[in-house]
């Protein structure tokens, strides 16, 4: 199985990145149509799985609210895709959850991810003075209900230890530099701080009832 896996995993690999320039063509081709100065929920998978339009809806909120979450996403990934993910959008508010597929790679240093970070709103700053940004805190893992072992691996490095030391960093980024840190994650933890199992699909991603306890704690941050 493993010699399988290696052999396949270039395709893997190549078939995932086009997933991600087509997603990228999508948006750029979407963006012709939105209303400037809206609300922007932007990041990876986390963010694109977030099914906020519905809720907004759900919930009779009047906000239009664009989606440009892309799976798979490192923070290099988004920084080349700021203009079609962000810019094109021109929003008033942005709402960012990136990162967190970085905390994957054990070798990653915490102080140079958030150096990274930085750049990225840096640049989002620079073209949009006047967009209010909103870090959201990373969400956390239940690495007890994983049914796929390429998911097992990966939650042994990406662990709530980690998210919670990641989370503490971009606080302090977001404070010194102005930026509103916000965290909403609460409602999805159990008594030991993971990922609820009842919302969990694999230990990492959870299931639009887990949005939907969030976006209680959110909804506030988009009507403010």
């Amino acid at each position: 199985m493993n010699e399988v896996m290696e052999q396949i995993g270039p395709y893997i690999r190549e078939a995932m990145q086009d997933e991600k320039n087509q997603k990228r063509e999508q948006f750029r081709r979407l963006n012709r149509f939105v209303r400037e100065g809206q609300i922007l929920f932007a990041g990876s998978s986390l963010m694109e799985q977030f099914p906020i339009n519905e809720l907004v809806q759900d919930y009779g909120l009047k906000e239009i609210i664009y989606n440009r979450g892309i799976g798979g996403f490192v923070l290099d990934e988004f920084e080349e895709a700021l203009q079609e993910c962000v810019f094109d959008l021109k929003p008033a508010k942005i709402f960012l959850n990136i990162g967190t597929n970085d905390l994957n790679d054990a070798r990653l240093d915490l102080n140079r991810f958030v150096e990274k970070y930085e750049k990225v709103l840096n640049k989002i700053t620079d073209k949009l003075p006047d967009t209010k940004i909103y870090l959201m805190a990373y969400y956390p893992v239940n690495p007890t209900d994983v049914q796929m072992p390429h998911m097992a691996e990966m939650l042994k490095v990406r662990t709530n230890e980690r998210i919670d030391s990641a989370n503490k960093k971009i606080r302090e980024m977001a404070e010194k530099k102005g930026y509103c840190f916000i965290n909403v994650n609460q409602p999805l933890k159990d008594e030991n701080g993971c990922l609820r199992e009842e919302f969990s699909k694999d230990g990492m991603h959870f299931y639009a009832d887990g949005y939907e306890a969030i976006y209680h704690e959110l909804v506030s941050f988009i009507t403010e």
